[in-house]
C-alpha cells in the first residue's frame, strides 16, 4: 500500500478517536432498547443505509446482516468498526473477516464489543458470529450465523429492578447462543431478494429479539435502491416493525455516498441516515450516521476501514464452479 495511502487511513483514525465523547458524563435519559438497537451490529454502510441492506448487502456487511450475502461475490476482507451513540453514552469497536475466494462455502466471523451508559445501566456486551454461506447457482444463496453473546449489566435503567432495565452486579446477566438465516435471490445483475431471520432460537425476551423480514434491491452497478420491512416478536409488549430504505450512489468510481431511512413502529420514531467513504482496489474508508427526527431524540455515527484481501494476489480461486 502506497505510503501516501498509509498516512491518509492513520490520519482519518485518529481524528475518528478525537470525536468520541466522553462515555463518563452522567447516566443516559434514553430508554435502554434506543441504545441497545435491538442487539444489531451496524458497519459504516449499515448506519448509512439505515439498515436496508437485506438484498445488497455484500462483504463483511453479511456477518452482522443476510449471511446470504457472504457468497455474494469472490472477495475476501478483513476490517474494523467503531461506533458512537452520544445520547446513549454507548461506544462499540469491532473486528470482523470474510472469504468467498478459497473456497465454494463463503465463511466470516466478527467480533464486538459495546459499553452501553457506564454512569447508569452499565451494560457491557461481547458479541461473536460466525457466518457461513452457500452460493446454490449465481442467482441464488443461503446462509446460517451462530450467534454467542456474553452480557453484563450492573447498573438499573428508567424501570429500575427488572429484567429489562435491571442489573446483576459482577455476574453475567446473560450468556447465550442462537442463530441467524438468510436467503439471497438474484434473478438479474439489476434485480435481488434478501430475506433474513435473526435469533431463530426465540430467546425470548428483548437482548436477542426474535425478527424476520426482507428486502428488494434495484439498481447498477454505480447506483443501487433498497427498501426493506422486519417484524419484531420479542423487543415490545406486542409485535412490531421497522421499514427501512437506503440509496447508494458510487461517484468517481471511488467515492460511495449513501442516503437512508428508518421508522420504527416500536419505538415511535423516524430517522434520516447518511455515509460518505473512499473505495480502493486495497482499502476503503467509510463512515456512516443515523439520526433520529421525531421520537427519542438519538444520533449514531459508524466508522469502518476494511483492507482487500484478495487485491494482494495472496488467495487461490476455489477449484469448484457452477
Amino acid at each position: 500500500m502506497p505510503r501516501i495511502r498509509v498516512l491518509a487511513l492513520t490520519a482519518t483514525l485518529f481524528i475518528f478517536a478525537g470525536t468520541i465523547p466522553n462515555a463518563h458524563a452522567d447516566r443516559s435519559r434514553l430508554p435502554p432498547e434506543i441504545g441497545y438497537n435491538y442487539g444489531e451490529v451496524e458497519d459504516a454502510r449499515w448506519a448509512a443505509t439505515s439498515g436496508a441492506l437485506r438484498a445488497v448487502g455484500n462483504g463483511i456487511t453479511g456477518i452482522w446482516g443476510n449471511p446470504a450475502s457472504l457468497a455474494q461475490a469472490q472477495v475476501y476482507h478483513i476490517g474494523a468498526i467503531a461506533g458512537v451513540w452520544p445520547e446513549a453514552k454507548r461506544q462499540s469497536y469491532g473486528v470482523g473477516a470474510m472469504d468467498s475466494v478459497t473456497s465454494r462455502l463463503a465463511a466470516g466471523l466478527g467480533f464486538v464489543w459495546s459499553d452501553q451508559d457506564p454512569d447508569g445501566l452499565k451494560r457491557e456486551s461481547r458479541d461473536l458470529r460466525l457466518a457461513l454461506a452457500y452460493p446454490f447457482s449465481p442467482a441464488v444463496s443461503f446462509g446460517l450465523t451462530g450467534r454467542y453473546l456474553h452480557l453484563k449489566q450492573d447498573g438499573l435503567g428508567p424501570l429500575g429492578q427488572s429484567y429489562a432495565s435491571g442489573g446483576l452486579a459482577d455476574e453475567a446477566m446473560l450468556e447465550g447462543f442462537s442463530f441467524d438465516a438468510g436467503l439471497r435471490i438474484a434473478p438479474s445483475e439489476n434485480f435481488s431478494f434478501g430475506l433474513l431471520g435473526s435469533n431463530l432460537s426465540n430467546p425470548g425476551h428483548g437482548l436477542q429479539p426474535t425478527t424476520a423480514g426482507g428486502g428488494l434491491g434495484v439498481g447498477t452497478r454505480d447506483f443501487v435502491i433498497e427498501a426493506d420491512v422486519l417484524a419484531d416478536f420479542t423487543t415490545w409488549q406486542k409485535t412490531t416493525t421497522r421499514a427501512m430504505a437506503g440509496a447508494e450512489f458510487l461517484a468517481g468510481n471511488n467515492f460511495p455516498l449513501r442516503l437512508g431511512y428508518r421508522y420504527d413502529a416500536g419505538a415511535s420514531s423516524h430517522a434520516i441516515s447518511g455515509g460518505l467513504g473512499y473505495i480502493d482496489p486495497a482499502f476503503s474508508v467509510e463512515l456512516g450516521a443515523r439520526r433520529s427526527v421525531a421520537g427519542d431524540g438519538h444520533t449514531v455515527l459508524v466508522f469502518t476501514v476494511q483492507y482487500f484481501v484478495e487485491s494482494s494476489g495472496m488467495t487461490r480461486a476455489p477449484s469448484a464452479a457452477f
